[in-house]
């Protein structure tokens, strides 16, 4: 029976082929899915997209559980609800999304900065057929909560766990947390082009939350304390692209 939960760090021991290969394998997907659904098929009708959309994450996520439930042979368990790093956790997603607001709000807003994403939010959201308040608020309730846990345990227990038995803890935290803003890449680079400092500012900010929240869940022992802080991250985004529709 395996915890939802970090392991004592330990290093030395090799992993298989396969287990190396479907650590590659993780690391890559969630961007080629980002592509799937959030470019390829940008202009296809929302019911393609939002089908693609959930068949393909619906893979991703199943990919974990399936690895180590069916080739380890080892059953996940939820662990019981504890406070440690909830803190901390809470701190850190409430002084990004803090940081984050304001920066829109008094720095780059101001500026148009955001008039031309402001466009592509809007066509991105119509086309995936989030075509009224409420739907934007149901979609951004769902993301920041529930998708963030997801992402956090995809990641974290996942491709930082998996990592943290092979290498040492700076070297799991770095890799995982460039995976994780890999796909993120792809978003921003629509948004804002892939010459704008603006997509590579943001994107090396999802690797510093990406690192925070690796270290957290390594310092916490759970996924409770990362989830908290993703999911603040999370709303705030959805706060933003909200104001920017309006």
């Amino acid at each position: 029976m395996v915890q939802f939960a970090s392991p004592m760090h330990a290093t030395g021991s090799r992993p298989h082929l396969a287990d190396r290969a479907i650590l590659v394998a993780a690391l890559l997907l969630p961007s080629a899915i980002t592509w799937i659904y959030f470019i390829a098929l940008a202009h296809a009708p929302a019911a393609a997209q939002q089908i693609a959309y959930a068949a393909l994450k619906a893979i991703q996520f199943a990919l974990p559980l399936a690895w180590v439930w069916i080739v380890h042979r080892e059953r996940p368990r939820w662990p019981p609800l504890n406070s440690r790093g909830l803190l901390l956790g809470a701190a850190f997603g409430l002084a990004v999304a803090l940081a984050m607001a304001a920066l829109y709000r008094i720095l780059l807003e101001p500026r148009g900065l955001f008039a031309l994403p402001a466009q592509q939010v809007q066509t991105k959201i119509t086309a995936f057929g989030l075509d009224s308040p409420a739907k934007f608020i149901l979609f951004a309730l769902f993301c920041s909560a529930m998708h963030s846990l997801l992402e956090e345990y995809y990641w974290r227990w996942f491709v930082f766990r998996q990592l943290s038995r092979w290498t040492s803890l700076p070297v799991a935290i770095a890799i995982s947390s460039l995976g994780f803003a890999a796909h993120h890449v792809l978003v921003l680079q629509l948004y804002f082009g892939w010459t704008s400092p603006l997509t590579w500012l943001c994107s090396a900010g999802v690797v510093v939350g990406g690192a925070a929240w690796a270290w957290l869940y390594h310092r916490s022992g759970s996924l409770y304390a990362p989830w908290l802080s993703h999911a603040l991250v999370d709303a705030a985004i959805f706060v933003i692209g909200y104001d920017l529709i309006a």
